[in-house]
C-alpha cells in the first residue's frame, strides 16, 4: 500500500536517520547499565547454581531475543534452550523439569502466554527471572528476581516498533551469560568445543596429527638416494618435499621443490649421480604432531615455506604436510 504524505526517497538523509536510531540505542543500554545491581547477581548465581539448565520462554520480538539469548548462554558454558510458551502451555511445558531455570522475556510484563504458565511452574519449584520493562508488571511482581530492561524511548519515531527494547533485552542476555562464562572459567577451547564444526573451533581443535601424511604417504628417503630418487619420491608422495632420513627414520635434512631449482642451476650436477644428502636443506623447519595444525600455518607464513615435516622429541620424522593440507582443511 502506497504511504500518504510520504517525503520522496531523494529529500531523506537516511544516514542521519540510522545515526538517530544509534545514539538513541546507546542512551537505552547506557540507562540498562547503570541499573545493574544486586537483582543481576543473584540471577547470575541462580542460573550458576542450577542443577538443571536455563528455560528461556518469549512471545514475538522477545521471543526472537529469548531464543539468541539461550544459543549464548549453551555456547558460553550454560546448557539453555527455548520453549515457546503459547507451545508449552500445550505440551511443551514437560520440556522444563524442577531442576532447570526459567528466564521469561516480555517488555511489557503482561504476556498472557507466559502469565498462563506462571503458576505451574510455581507448583513445578521453579525459579523464575523475568526480563521486563515495567517493574510494576505482573511478571515482576511473580518473579523472584527481575532484571529490568526499560529504555527512555524507543528508537522507532512511532514509539511503536520493539527497537531500543530488544535491544537491551538483547544485552542484558550477554551479560549474563558473559558474567556467567567468567566465574565458570570458560575458556576458549571450551567453546572450540561446542563449535567443531566453525572456524574458530576448527582453528583451536584441530592438530598436526589431524591433517598431517604418515606412512606410506610420507616422502622420505636415506641420505646415500640419488637426486633422481628423491625426484621420484617427490613426484609419487605430491607434497613438493621430501624428508631425508638416517636407518632409524631420523631427520637429516629435506630436500623441497626449492631446492631442487636451484640444483638444476647447477650445471655440474648429474641428478642421477648425486647423493640428496650433498644438496639437501640441513636444519629445515620442523613442527611436532601435538601443536594445533594453524601454528603450521603460521611457521609457513613467517618463514615463506609451503611446507613442513613433522617430527617426533626423538628426532625421528613421522608426518609431514603442505600449505594445501592446510587449506582442505579449512584453517586457513
Amino acid at each position: 500500500m502506497a504511504e500518504r504524505n510520504a517525503p520522496a526517497a531523494a529529500d531523506i538523509d537516511f544516514p542521519a536517520s540510522g545515526r538517530r536510531v544509534f545514539a538513541v540505542e546507546a542512551q537505552a543500554l547506557a540507562a540498562v547499565a547503570d541499573r545493574l545491581d544486586a537483582a543481576f547477581a543473584q540471577a547470575c548465581r541462580l542460573m550458576l547454581e542450577t542443577r538443571g539448565r536455563v528455560v528461556c520462554i518469549g512471545m514475538g520480538k522477545s521471543g526472537h531475543i529469548a531464543r539468541k539469548v539461550a544459543a549464548t548462554l549453551a555456547s558460553t558454558g550454560t546448557p539453555a534452550f527455548f520453549v515457546h510458551p503459547g507451545e508449552a502451555a500445550h505440551g511443551d511445558l514437560g520440556m522444563i523439569t524442577d531442576a532447570d531455570v526459567v528466564l521469561a522475556l516480555s517488555y511489557s510484563g503482561e504476556s498472557d502466554e507466559i502469565l498462563t504458565l506462571m503458576p505451574v511452574l510455581r507448583r513445578q519449584g521453579n525459579v523464575v527471572i523475568a526480563m521486563t520493562g515495567r517493574a510494576a508488571s505482573t511478571m515482576a511482581r511473580e518473579a523472584d528476581v527481575h532484571l529490568d530492561v526499560s529504555v527512555p524511548a524507543e528508537a522507532c519515531p512511532l514509539h511503536l516498533a520493539p527497537t531500543s527494547s530488544t535491544t537491551a533485552s538483547l544485552a542484558m542476555g550477554d551479560a549474563l551469560a558473559v558474567a556467567l562464562l567468567e566465574a565458570r572459567g570458560f575458556t576458549a577451547d571450551d567453546f572450540a568445543r561446542s563449535h567443531p564444526a566453525g572456524a574458530l573451533g576448527r582453528r583451536l581443535l584441530l592438530h598436526i596429527a589431524d591433517v598431517m601424511h604418515t606412512g606410506a604417504d610420507l616422502p622420505v628417503v636415506g641420505p646415500d638416494a640419488s637426486v633422481s630418487e628423491a625426484l621420484v619420491e617427490m613426484s609419487q608422495k605430491r607434497l613438493g618435499l621430501t624428508a631425508v632420513a638416517d636407518a632409524e627414520g631420523r631427520l637429516l635434512g629435506v630436500f623441497t621443490d626449492g631446492d631442487l631449482r636451484r640444483t638444476l642451476d647447477d650445471a655440474q650436477l648429474d641428478l642421477r649421480a648425486t647423493p640428496i644428502a650433498q644438496v639437501m636443506t640441513r636444519a629445515p623447519r620442523t613442527i611436532g604432531a601435538d601443536v594445533l595444525a594453524v601454528e603450521a600455518a603460521h611457521v609457513m607464513e613467517q618463514h615463506k615455506i609451503n611446507g613442513l615435516l613433522v617430527v617426533a622429541n626423538d628426532g625421528r620424522v613421522v608426518g609431514a604436510l603442505n600449505i594445501h593440507d592446510l587449506l582442505r582443511a579449512r584453517v586457513v
